[in-house]
């Protein structure tokens, strides 16, 4: 009887006495626990939730076998197998445009803008016919795969850039940009050492700085195409130096005129010489193959995949030089997904202004932005009060992200990180900065108040752009993460600074698909790079950092 008085005792109650028991509350307590009910169920429907990272970030990279201390990115597949390409149907970057060409539908992908105007677009079945034009315009003037195949662009980011550089590709020639920061010597020094016969440029100035460069000296260059309108001064002058000036819609309508079939490269044949710009001597060619940049392409790809694959409806803001590998590098990311580039106005102050107008979804930046951007933040918080709120909300994202939480719509978004966010078009959802060290407590900052996907990584011309990058998830600052699928990375002693590899410091090395063919004409300068196994050294100084609790390793600024 004992029991069954307890179990009575212990009976769920009915809902009748559930509800004679609750009529009993007073009705500012009913109220009260429904609205606490209620944020408890918005707030465990809404909470943030850490992206999940490709791999274990406890280890990010591992160690090949063979005894050099090698590591490899945890991300590919083998030891003795580097990342070549992402799609089977485009392992060339004339391929990869027109992959671009099939997924987008034949939609927009490349805008330029006037002042205060908006964006106008060429879809990507006008940017494949110009380029025809153009090349086929090439090999009438007397270019070939064979022969005479280096193809001179000498201008600023904007459409006409990437139109001649496709026009190289589907005819199987190569492209080699020029850039005024190297001087009128060194400009002529390229023309001579990749015998230049067609330098195309966006405006008069630059016409003229050629043939500055190849008056009364002999030099190869036969044809200046300008994308800008010139006088008859030029030509007079172009005409004395027997160089042939033409407008690049005359240069278009000539190959439409002759249009000839494309001839598409293999991924082995070149594609790039990319003079970089020493601090003495004469600027070197790098050599970079269609693979080079593919592989490299590919690597970006394998990293982000998970949580920031990229597709049509993507807009890139194009303002870092095209004369580059980082920035070439991003558009055939943008390229191969059939999405869209846009082109600042060519004024770095009016960038702003272009950003609000394009709202990119994906921004490459350097430092020295960065440094900018944190500095105009902090330069608006003027009262301690105002400092001390932007202190506060920083550390609350900083918290969120050490916890793997990247957003942007979090209460300290709406209140105090907003503005910056909407001055670069309110869309951003990927960055990634690199060709120079940015300080930690900068890029964690900006991290935090722009809420987006924001990457680190390290390369240099010789290994296409990138050979390391940091990890999806890990949003530590300070280092530039784990070696891409792409290439394996050691350290080499520098026994007279006492960098010792055995101590993970060292001379950083790469090898893989990336890393270019070598210096055009220079054999010398070549086997200084790459040595006998194939080793790229880079003349950067590494150290491995261990990756926390593990003991693994990621690579640190250089």
């Amino acid at each position: 009887m004992q029991a069954q008085e307890v179990l009575r005792q212990l009976r769920i109650p009915d809902l009748d006495d559930f509800r004679q028991y609750v009529r009993g509350f007073p009705t500012n307590a009913l109220m009260g626990m429904g609205a606490f009910a209620a944020i408890t169920t918005y707030w465990f429907a809404t909470r943030p939730k850490a992206l999940k990272p490709p791999c274990d970030l406890g280890l990010q990279s591992l160690e090949i076998p063979g005894g050099e201390l090698a590591r490899r990115s945890v991300l590919s597949n083998s030891d003795s197998e580097y990342m070549t390409h992402y799609y089977d149907d485009a392992r060339t970057m004339y391929q990869m445009f027109q992959r671009g060409l099939r997924v987008s539908n034949n939609g927009p992908c490349l805008g330029s803008r006037k002042p205060n105007q908006p964006y106008e677009w060429l879809t990507y079945g006008e940017v494949v016919d110009r380029a025809e034009n153009l090349g086929s315009a090439l090999l009438h003037k007397g270019h070939h795969h064979t022969g005479d195949k280096f193809v001179g662009i000498f201008s600023q980011n904007r459409p006409e850039w990437s139109i001649s550089e496709l026009a190289c590709y589907t005819y199987s020639l190569v492209v080699v940009p020029l850039y005024d920061t190297l001087g009128t010597e060194a400009i002529g020094y390229i023309i001579d050492r990749a015998s230049i016969s067609t330098v195309i440029c966006d405006v008069p100035e630059k016409a003229r700085m050629i043939l500055d460069c190849i008056s009364g000296r002999g030099k190869t260059v036969k044809t200046i195409v300008l994308m800008e309108a010139f006088d008859s001064d030029l030509v007079t002058r172009g005409k004395e130096c027997g160089v042939e000036i033409l407008s690049l819609k005359e240069f278009e309508a000539t190959g439409k005129a002759n249009h000839q079939k494309p001839v598409p490269p293999k991924p082995e044949d070149l594609a790039i010489i990319c003079f970089t710009s020493g601090t003495t001597g004469n600027p070197k060619g790098a050599m970079l193959t269609h693979g080079n940049v593919i592989s490299n392409t590919a690597a970006f790809l394998q990293v982000t995949a998970v949580h920031c694959m990229l597709s049509v409806h993507d807009i890139h803001v194009s303002y870092l030089p095209l004369a580059h590998m980082f920035e070439r590098v991003v558009q055939g990311v943008i390229i191969i997904h059939g999405a869209q580039i846009g082109y600042f106005q060519g004024d770095i102050r009016l960038l702003m202004d272009d950003l609000k107008t394009l709202q990119p979804t994906v921004f490459p930046v350097v430092p020295r932005l960065l440094n900018r951007m944190f500095d105009k933040v902090f330069s608006q918080a003027n009262t301690p009060l105002k400092r001390w709120l932007l202190d506060f909300a920083f550390r609350r994202k900083e918290a969120e992200l050490k916890n793997g939480v990247m957003r942007k719509d979090s209460m300290w978004d709406k209140l105090i990180f907003k503005k910056v966010q909407v001055s670069l078009g309110g869309q951003v959802r990927l960055m990634i900065t690199g060709a120079a060290p940015v300080s930690p407590t900068i890029l964690t900052f900006l991290r935090a108040a722009l809420g987006c996907q924001f990457y680190e990584g390290y390369g240099q011309t010789e290994c296409t752009a990138g050979c390391s990058m940091s990890m999806p998830g890990d949003w530590s600052a300070g280092h530039v993460g784990p070696p891409l699928p792409c290439n394996i990375i050691k350290l080499v002693d520098v026994a007279e600074m006492n960098y010792l590899a055995a101590n993970g410091e060292g001379e950083v090395c790469v090898k893989g698909a990336n890393v270019f063919q070598g210096y055009l004409r220079d054999e010398e300068k070549t086997a200084e790079a790459i040595d006998q196994d194939g080793w790229l050294h880079t003349g950067d100084i590494g150290r491995w950092l261990p990756v926390v609790s593990t003991g693994n390793y990621d690579l640190p600024h250089t």
